[in-house]
C-alpha cells in the first residue's frame, strides 16, 4: 500500500482525498490554512505534507509537536500509520496552545 493508492479485491483504487487544516503555529509554518490530501493513512498524509513543505524547516518541527483530529476524533497516542483516512475527511493539525 502506498500513500496514493490502496489495493482492493478488484485492483488498485485511488487513495481517499480530503483536507488538512492547520491551526496557529502550524498554519504559520505551512504558509496556508488548509490544503488537500490524497492518502490512505494519517502517516501518509503527514509524510506528503512534510515533502510539500520541505523548503520550510520549521514546518516539520512544529508538526512533531502537534496533536491531530481526524474527522473530529482525537488521534491521541495511536500510531499514525494505523489511522485510516476517509474520502472527504478532515485532518486538524493542532499545535500546543499557551495556557491549556
Amino acid at each position: 500500500m502506498t500513500g496514493t493508492t490502496a489495493v482492493t479485491d478488484t485492483g488498485p483504487a485511488p487513495a481517499p482525498s480530503g483536507v488538512i487544516r492547520y491551526w496557529a503555529a502550524a498554519k504559520a509554518e505551512a504558509g496556508t490554512g488548509e490544503e488537500p490530501y490524497r492518502a490512505v493513512t494519517l502517516q501518509d498524509a503527514l509524510d506528503d505534507a512534510r515533502r510539500r513543505h520541505a523548503d520550510r524547516p520549521g514546518f516539520a518541527r512544529v508538526l512533531g509537536l502537534c496533536s491531530f483530529l481526524v474527522d473530529g476524533d482525537p488521534v491521541g497516542t495511536r500510531d499514525h500509520a494505523s489511522v485510516r483516512l476517509a474520502e472527504g475527511g478532515v485532518v486538524e493539525v493542532l499545535p500546543p496552545f499557551a495556557g491549556g
